[in-house]
């Protein structure tokens, strides 16, 4: 049998300690999870998750750039050969279907701005799903879509829209109601941008 170089075995550990922290913070929120259940469900020690993160916070962050990065490629493929007004539509729409799911409304809408704070999030979030609604826009100004006007607040506006709207199905005692409602108000908004 081949051993493993230093290279793969820091892929497969990273990758198991991610995936039992991720598993465990969607499940039980950031503040109830404790590094022995996170290296225990990975089966790893200690030693070796502070070998490749400084803490529960570095590998939180690691969980949460995950997830962005998930959600920035899931709009993506949902808007792929799609004209610049659908994919606003439905790269907005496939934001807030995918950010309202369970296992990301814990660690990316309601653990996250706390436990990283918002600047960091807000990091994240302008590198993947963010720039994506800003380059859409961008083209649609040009083409004469929407009216010209500045597109970066108007990307935020939209991306704090859909983020306080996320979170509050987070506690909706009908999420899938809430969030097809949710939705048709979200594309008659979008529709209201249109020249």
């Amino acid at each position: 049998m081949p051993t493993r170089t230093k290279a793969q075995q820091r892929v497969e550990t990273t990758a198991a300690l991610v995936a039992a922290a991720r598993e465990l913070f969607a499940d039980k929120g950031y503040g109830q999870v404790s590094l022995a259940e996170i290296v225990d469900a990975a089966g790893v020690t200690k030693g070796a998750l502070y070998h490749y993160f400084d803490g529960k916070d570095a590998l939180f962050q690691a969980v949460l750039e995950q997830i962005h990065t998930e959600v920035a490629e899931r709009i993506e493929q949902a808007t792929e050969g799609l004209d610049s007004w659908q994919q606003l539509v439905v790269g907005c729409r496939t934001f807030l279907t995918a950010s309202a799911e369970p296992h990301r409304q814990q660690i990316m809408l309601i653990d996250a701005p706390s436990v990283l704070g918002w600047g960091t999030w807000r990091r994240l979030d302008a590198s993947t799903s963010m720039q994506h609604l800003i380059d859409v826009l961008a083209r649609l100004v040009k083409e004469g879509e929407i009216p010209q006007q500045p597109v970066v607040p108007l990307a935020h506006l939209l991306s704090g829209a859909m983020n306080e709207a996320a979170l509050w199905l987070a506690g909706s005692d009908h999420p899938r109601r809430d969030l097809k409602q949710t939705l048709t108000v979200l594309t008659r908004l979008l529709e209201s941008l249109r020249t």
